[in-house]
């Protein structure tokens, strides 16, 4: 089957109406890019320059003379956030899905896509197996997921990247080799140079892919009865999590997951809990205690576990009003008067702010919930506390760009 007509059956191709393509100048990226262009798919192309290379910023100013010989609109974004500390790799990541994330929104873009190839997902693969990763670790990457608010699609995943090199190389369509996939401080790169030595043994991308697709078979099972058990056990009460006493005659797997996905949207964190935290958490509860993990309060109530914010995690976070803050909580109430000395901020109420909400009781909301919760507050003074009876005209609402796969399973 051409190569043209594998990626049009990549998931979503067909359905986006606009779409984003992450174009880092390498063979997969430009493959991908070459593609869309032949397909005729309305595209935009961005690529993101980490500064970490001095030809970096000269590679991505080819990238975009090759769009526009292509028709293809075409933006550079730059990261300056390395400080030299830290994992390299994981903060260009981070930095990348976040910058894309916000152009493709900006930009009106229904999805990006990336240029993973189906090496990447057995050296993925193998580089999971190394540290000894479960299902969702070891199971192929997501053709299709959300994040950052946005849909990333991944159209080249059934695609060996020499398939692709060998695809430019026909059409006479040059690319750029980041010097850094020589480099073995990198695990991926190690991992990449020890495959070469697996295929004799039936072990060559084609398999370990073959396995991973698997695996994710097993994931998507799973999370069927993931969804399942979030919609009739769980639900979202002004930014805490309930879930139904039932929830303990889940399977240990399905309870894990659900227990996972709760406590990472209520503290908006990129990753749950791990796997001996979460059993620790697991034995708890079916003793009937409650806990702290991952900057949360997990606590037995009567209508079931309530997961809420932990005051602690939250007491020195402030951002000016119109933010996000807690990475999930935007506040919007009437205009203010711009005192410049003393601008409107963002804390968490704390004690000294509860006492200052006589009616709180009567949102039946526990009052250590209360205390994480956000208020309007100028210098000393709180003017609104919306979740704790005292709005002033305000009102806190939770942003739906974050964890939303998790809010997906529930039915409301």
């Amino acid at each position: 089957m051409p190569i043209l007509e594998r990626f049009l059956r990549g998931p979503g191709l067909r359905e986006v109406r606009a779409l984003g393509l992450a174009v880092s100048g390498g063979g997969d990226s430009m493959a991908l890019l070459h593609l869309a262009a032949e397909a005729g798919i309305a595209a935009r192309a961005v690529t993101v320059d980490h500064g970490l290379r001095p030809e970096a910023a000269a590679e991505a100013l080819e990238v975009g003379r090759v769009c526009t010989r292509l028709g293809v609109p075409h933006d550079i974004l730059r990261w300056e956030g390395w400080d030299g500390r830290g994992n390299l790799m994981d903060q260009a990541r981070r930095a990348r899905l976040r910058l894309i994330s916000e152009w493709a929104r900006g930009a009106g873009l229904d999805a990006v896509a990336l240029g993973h190839t189906r090496d990447d997902v057995a050296e993925t693969f193998l580089m999971r197996l190394a540290r000894g990763a479960g299902v969702d670790g070891l199971a192929a990457m997501r053709a299709e997921r959300r994040a950052e608010g946005m849909l990333w699609l991944r159209p080249l995943l059934g695609i060996g990247r020499e398939e692709l090199r060998e695809e430019l190389r026909r059409r006479g369509a040059a690319w750029f080799e980041d010097p850094s996939n020589e480099n073995r401080a990198f695990d991926r790169v190690r991992v990449r140079q020890a495959m070469q030595g697996l295929a004799g043994l039936g072990l060559g991308p084609e398999r370990l892919a073959e396995v991973a697709g698997h695996l994710a078979e097993v994931r998507a099972a799973l999370d069927a009865q993931l969804h399942e058990a979030a919609r009739t056990l769980v639900r979202v009460d002004r930014g805490d999590v309930l879930m139904a006493p039932g929830v303990l005659d889940l399977p240990d797997e399905i309870l894990r997951r659900l227990l996972r996905g709760a406590v990472q949207w209520v503290a908006s964190a990129e990753y749950g809990p791990r796997g001996p935290a979460l059993a620790r958490l697991m034995r708890d509860l079916r003793q009937g205690k409650g806990r702290t993990l991952h900057g949360c309060r997990l606590v037995w109530r009567r209508d079931g576990l309530r997961i809420g914010r932990e005051w602690q995690a939250v007491r020195d976070l402030t951002a000016p009003v119109g933010a996000l803050w807690d990475g999930r909580w935007r506040l919007q109430g009437p205009p203010q008067e711009d005192i410049s000395d003393q601008p409107l901020e963002i804390r968490a109420l704390g004690a000294n702010g509860l006492d200052r909400c006589p009616g709180w009781r009567a949102t039946n909301m526990p009052r250590a919930s209360l205390l994480a919760s956000p208020g309007v507050w100028r210098g000393p003074d709180l003017l609104a506390a919306p979740l704790a009876a005292r709005p002033n005209g305000w009102v806190a609402l939770t942003d739906p760009l974050r964890n939303g796969d998790f809010l997906s399973r529930l039915s409301h």
